[in-house]
């Protein structure tokens, strides 16, 4: 009995080696196994995950085999027809803030977390098409068009503002996405459109735009010619200023200078005087005393000496024209004068 039963295990592992088959994944796949019977064990998904670029064998029938590829997928929705996910128009179509309508590419890179490839198969998707398009695609033409719609209109040309609105879908996304065991890598955003009507406005307010800048450059230099002009004529007014005041202080320098002088020749003068009063003062003094009558006689005598000394008739204690024949005196000193000449 024993060899009996022996015998029949090894048929039963020969008939189920034989009747295993293979299953691969590739560099980039992980595999998930499903039980659909078990003589030992649970059955139904298996939580455990084969590893890339390998080869397993299980019995068909009893078994399901499902692969997931872990490297990174662009789900990308353009406008294009000749690129994207969809060869038909597939931009997000949404308003800004302000109310106007725009059109926008947006490109989604995601990968699958690959511990979580059992949770993947048992709640989420049967396969990486599915998974793509029923459920990274549906939520991210949704969200994205509320996190983008909260942009004026204006702040799509400026980079900064979309990249930043980029960073919100993608947390928001990957908040939605992450516990389903999907990793939301980066949001991207391409070209986008206005409508029409908005885009001929957005035009000529580009061409009002550099219209006023020009304005604004010709008005600035403008200024900036005032200003050297000004500066110009500053330097002339400070020039001639400069000029003012060197002659004012030349000016100022030579009457001090005079002003010393005539105070010098002034106290001189005053000294001068002083002392020469003093003299006659002294002088005084002495002709007031006894040998000033002596004095005043000798310089009498010194200014009559060589002089001619006349005597005329006094009478009265003095000269009596009255009794004086002038006329005979004159003829009598004239003679004597002759008579002198001839001697």
């Amino acid at each position: 009995m024993r060899r009996f039963f022996i015998l029949i295990a090894s048929v039963m592992a020969a008939l189920t080696v034989s009747a295993c088959v293979p299953h691969t994944t590739g560099l980039t796949e992980v595999g998930v196994r499903t039980r659909k019977i078990a003589f030992f064990g649970p059955k139904g998904v298996e939580d455990r995950i084969y590893a890339p670029g390998g080869t397993y064998f299980f019995m068909p029938f009893f078994n399901d085999w499902h692969v997931f590829d872990t490297k990174l997928q662009n789900l990308e929705m353009t406008f294009s027809k000749m690129r994207g996910d969809r060869k038909t128009r597939d931009d997000l179509l949404f308003k800004t803030t302000d109310g106007n309508d725009i059109s926008l590419d947006v490109i989604i890179v995601y990968r699958i977390d690959a511990e979580k490839a059992p949770h993947i198969l048992q709640y989420v998707a049967r396969n990486d098409e599915t998974l793509r398009g029923t459920i990274v695609r549906t939520v991210a033409r949704s969200k994205p068009r509320d996190i983008f719609g909260e942009l004026k209109t204006e702040a799509f040309y400026v980079a900064e503002a979309r990249e930043t609105q980029s960073a919100k879908a993608r947390e928001a996304l990957q908040e939605i996405l992450g516990p389903m065991g999907i990793i939301v890598e980066k949001v991207l955003t391409n070209d986008y459109r206005f409508n029409d009507e908005y885009t001929k406005a957005i035009e000529d307010k580009k061409v009002a735009d550099q219209q006023v800048e020009k304005n604004k450059s010709a008005q600035h230099a403008a200024k900036e010619e005032y200003k050297r002009k000004l500066e110009e004529v500053k330097g002339e007014v400070n020039k001639m200023v400069a000029s003012a005041d060197g002659e004012y202080l030349k000016a100022k320098i030579e009457a001090d200078v005079y002003l010393e002088q005539q105070q010098l020749l002034a106290k001189a003068i005053q000294a001068e005087g002083i002392a020469e009063a003093a003299g006659i003062r002294e002088m005084n003094n002495a002709l007031s005393g006894s040998g000033g009558e002596a004095i005043v006689k000798l310089r009498i005598a010194e200014a009559l000496q060589g002089k001619r000394i006349i005597l005329l008739p006094v009478s009265e204690g003095g000269m009596n024209l009255k009794t004086t024949d002038i006329n005979g005196l004159i003829e009598t000193l004239g003679v004597k004068a002759l008579s002198g000449g001839k001697e």
